[in-house]
């Protein structure tokens, strides 16, 4: 069965007053829209064509009939959304199934209201999450090298005029080990170097507030100090940073994490207890299903220190970028070996056009797609035609450009047309 589900952007203050409402082709509120949620997910579940007899969202509808509609009888394990980045997303930690699980259960017995502003779970489940940039997008992403930090904490320091709280900050994050011979216990000091560190920027002292202060008036004079000695992008992004949230010790986090810039179809990977925050650009999203957010900055909302330091791994990691597959013409995958989700998206052009088409692009005039488990689509550009050949009745939509379906598990969809389409569906482990 193909349905058409469509959702109402959020309206958050981070969001683009302009980006979704192109790609929906709908006008522009004069207000930010952030995320556009397609799935199933309590929060905020996609609603169904007025055709579908009884169901009012895809959680009623699956709930009609769990075993057509559900994945092994349930819900939907994932989440597929766009996001329109107009500001930074707040600096933040998802938890893993078994901390989810114990802090749901924690919070629940002492009665903490699911909708208190102090509530860090709202269910027990982990939140992995894959994004792919549709347009250039930025990021803080993970614990970069220790010594990249520490040396850019110098620079700031020297730029602040000796600043002894940028001094304090440089010396937390601890020296270079250079004893080749414990490698591995010099991977734990700076685990513990990066706790030590985030735990004094998240304490709320004075010197961590003076910190802050002096690398936004570093940042923002101009200071041959900094040439040469922090990145430009780095240095672009703490100037960014320091004007939106000037006393705020996501700042000084910051400069732990790697600073991504990812290209059209470029993909970032967010595992469990890794750290980061979104700077700006619209993308594709798909993760679990769960709204499990633990921030630690760049946010008025609730920030619990002390369940941060618990959640995150502090260990380093060598690169937030996440590889493509090609598993067919015209046709790519992103799995990260989590059983809730994995990502396609399908690149189409009409056989009319095919001279046309650039050598080396991947785009194909069909693509066939297993249905295993259900699917969800939105396209991206252009028009797709979707069809199940081999159904009893017709099964076929024509989907435009910020449009969206639910497929049905079943016999295999085909895809043509012209243009490109995203395609959300359960991870590898749940096949």
């Amino acid at each position: 069965m193909l349905v058409f589900i469509e959702n109402t952007p959020r309206d958050y203050a981070w969001g683009s007053r302009d980006a979704l409402a192109e790609l929906l082709g709908t006008s522009p509120t004069g207000e930010p829209q952030a995320e556009l949620w397609l799935g199933a997910h309590p929060g905020g579940p996609a609603t169904v064509a007025k055709a579908v007899p009884g169901a009012r969202t895809l959680i009623d509808l699956i709930e009609s009939d769990p075993e057509r509609y559900g994945v092994d009888g349930a819900q939907l394990p994932f989440l597929l959304k766009v996001l329109a980045i107009g500001a930074p997303l707040s600096l933040q930690v998802h938890p893993d199934r078994a901390q989810a699980e114990a802090g749901f259960a924690a919070e629940e017995a002492a009665g903490v209201p699911r909708d208190a502003r102090e509530r860090n779970y709202g269910d027990p489940n982990h939140k992995p999450e894959l994004l792919v940039a549709l347009s250039e997008v930025a990021a803080l992403s993970g614990f970069r090298p220790i010594a990249d930090a520490r040396r850019e904490l110098a620079a700031l320091a020297e730029a602040a005029g000796g600043s002894a709280a940028l001094h304090r900050a440089a010396e937390l994050c601890g020296a270079r080990w250079a004893d080749a011979g414990a490698a591995a216990d010099g991977a734990d000091r700076e685990r513990a170097d990066r706790r030590a560190y985030v735990e004094w920027a998240l304490g709320g002292s004075d010197e961590a507030a003076r910190a802050v202060c002096e690398i936004a008036a570093a940042v923002q004079a101009p200071s041959a100090e900094l040439g040469g000695r922090i990145d430009r992008e780095r240095l672009s992004v703490l100037r960014r940073l320091t004007v939106a949230y000037p006393d705020d010790p996501g700042v000084l986090v910051s400069l732990l994490l790697h600073l991504v810039r990812l290209e059209p179809g470029q993909a970032i990977y967010l595992g469990a207890r890794q750290l980061h925050a979104y700077l700006g650009g619209i993308a594709v999203e798909v993760m679990a299903s769960s709204d499990n957010v633990l921030r630690a900055g760049f946010t008025e909302k609730y920030v619990d220190a002390d369940e941060v330091l618990a959640v995150v791994d502090f260990s380093e990691l060598d690169d937030p970028r996440f590889p493509e597959r090609a598993v067919g013409p015209g046709l790519i995958e992103w799995a990260p070996g989590v059983p809730d989700f994995r990502l396609l998206r399908a690149r189409l052009h009409d056989p009319a056009e095919s001279e046309s088409v650039p050598r080396g692009d991947d785009r194909a005039e069909l693509v066939e797609l297993a249905a295993d488990y259900p699917l969800v689509l939105i396209v991206t550009s252009g028009r797709v035609r979707v069809e199940r050949p081999s159904a009893e009745f017709d099964e076929v939509a024509s989907v435009a450009r910020g449009q969206s379906l639910y497929v049905s598990a079943g016999a295999p969809i085909e895809l043509s047309g012209r243009g490109e389409a995203f395609i959300a569906t359960v991870g590898r482990a749940a096949a």
